[in-house]
């Protein structure tokens, strides 16, 4: 029995319903990557109740126990990472950024997919100030869709690397969160880590859209103060 309230069956039937007119070599594709956002989602569960277990004062041996592998391998898989104060919400912008980068066969993850992240968490912060700002999800979907570079010609298997740029953009989200007196990194500090990046695709997107640096700080500033839980899961 599945230890999830989800079955292989409730899975296929999903994607079926999803893909009428597919047929069955893009299903094949279209499981793969959605496998791996699984597995991806797994990961950070995982990473989550890690954390969890060493605020607790739980040992790296304890924890490859539990995990069932050793101490060693458990502390280089789960040790502090950059994402390590992320909430749930920005960390599931991230798998996303990571699935349109498997989608459009691109062997980076840049900005641009991070954006793309983003705008496809719409319980996130960030989402909302994107489409307070631009009007309308559609445009700010075309926006990314116009500065994504053309699809590669091979879907690719593993990890995929971040940009340069795109590594800047993760440090800024952190130094957003710090400058604002937060404790928690999430997504609307993750917009502004894009902004920061000035060198990047989304960089570029959000000041076609309208945005500012100084101007969305003001904006995060503000919206946050309206919600007093916005750390728990933005």
């Amino acid at each position: 029995m599945s230890p999830l309230d989800i079955s292989l069956a409730d899975l296929i039937a999903r994607l079926d319903e999803e893909l009428p007119g597919a047929d069955q070599l893009a299903r094949v594709s279209e499981a793969r990557l959605r496998a791996q956002t699984l597995s991806d989602l797994g990961d950070q569960l995982i990473d989550h109740y890690v954390n969890k277990a060493k605020q607790t004062g739980a040992s790296w041996t304890e924890i490859g126990d539990a995990i069932g592998v050793t101490k060693q391998a458990a502390q280089q898989r789960h040790a502090p990472g950059p994402f390590e104060r992320y909430t749930n919400l920005n960390r599931h912008s991230i798998v996303l950024a990571q699935e349109a980068a498997r989608t459009y066969k691109h062997d980076f993850i840049g900005t641009e997919h991070l954006l793309l992240g983003l705008l496809g968490e719409p319980r996130g912060l960030a989402y909302d100030v994107l489409i307070a700002k631009a009007g309308s999800e559609q445009r700010v979907r075309a926006a990314i869709e116009e500065a994504m570079p053309p699809a590669g010609n091979k879907a690719l298997r593993g990890h995929i690397a971040f940009r340069p740029e795109s590594k800047e953009a993760i440090e800024e989200a952190r130094r957003a969160a710090a400058d604002l007196g937060h404790d928690w990194v999430g997504t609307e500090h993750a917009l502004l880590g894009l902004i920061r990046a000035a060198d990047g695709s989304a960089a570029r997107i959000l000041r076609n859209l309208g945005f500012t640096s100084d101007e969305l700080r003001e904006t995060v500033r503000a919206e946050v103060a309206k919600r007093p839980g916005a750390g728990d899961g933005q």
